[in-house]
């Protein structure tokens, strides 16, 4: 496994929930951390036990596509280089056929598709350079089947991100990058607070998905991982 020491990830969304989770998860292991967030206040709670060496936060809102450039070179010129990209930003609205909007869903493509293409190709020269960069695309089981006609919308937005991540690992791969889809089923988020009637005990913990993008960020270069599914409910096999 490759080591965390002296490598630097960036977190979009790691304000709240699994972006949260998984930003503590991976400070605890030693990684250097650059965490995106729209307000970069709602990140000092998150960062308030960390060590300030290691960590710094940068506005990022999804939907501006002049901010994935400035929070790149703003982590450069803290950390130095750049190892991997978490991709956990995201949006979800109650997107059918019949019901939501067209703005709805535009809004949905620009975050959960569009977003993560914007900020890998800003990254993109420092993910090559690494040698083992490392991208996560914080998808969904959505993103791999539709179970629910309200969500055909978010769908539509996740599968597209994770074609984008099949992408990424294809066009990386002769430079040393990896990336992963990592898709969650329900988990005990405020995101699927009021979405589901599914038991909140029986959801994904997001402490759980943190630690599987961690291990998917230190698998070494001959161990690659493209699509990981992660259910709390028996259905078809992935």
């Amino acid at each position: 496994m490759i080591d965390p020491a002296g490598r630097v990830v960036m977190i979009s969304g790691a304000n709240r929930g699994i972006g949260r989770a998984i930003a503590e998860r991976l400070h605890a292991l030693g990684y250097a951390l650059s965490l995106g967030a729209r307000d970069p206040a709602m990140l000092e709670p998150v960062m308030e036990a960390m060590d300030r060496s290691l960590v710094m936060s940068h506005r990022y809102e999804a939907q501006d596509d002049a901010l994935p450039a400035d929070w790149v070179a703003a982590t450069v010129a803290r950390f130095g280089r750049i190892d991997a990209l978490v991709a956990n930003a995201g949006l979800l609205h109650p997107v059918s056929i019949e019901s939501g909007t067209e703005a709805e869903l535009d809004e949905m493509w620009r975050v959960n598709a569009l977003a993560p293409w914007r900020l890998v190709r800003a990254a993109w020269p420092h993910l090559k350079r690494s040698g083992s960069g490392r991208v996560v695309t914080i998808a969904s089981m959505t993103g791999l089947r539709v179970k629910s006609a309200g969500a055909t919308g978010y769908a539509m937005s996740k599968f597209a991100a994770v074609a984008l991540t099949h992408g990424i690992r294809l066009e990386g791969w002769d430079h040393g990058i990896r990336a992963a889809a990592l898709c969650p089923g329900f988990v005990a988020t405020d995101m699927t607070d009021g979405w589901t009637d599914f038991p909140r005990e029986r959801m994904v913990d997001a402490a759980t998905v943190a630690e599987t993008a961690a291990l998917l960020i230190a698998l070494p270069n001959n161990a690659s991982v493209a699509t990981l599914a992660l259910n709390c409910q028996p259905e078809a096999a992935w």
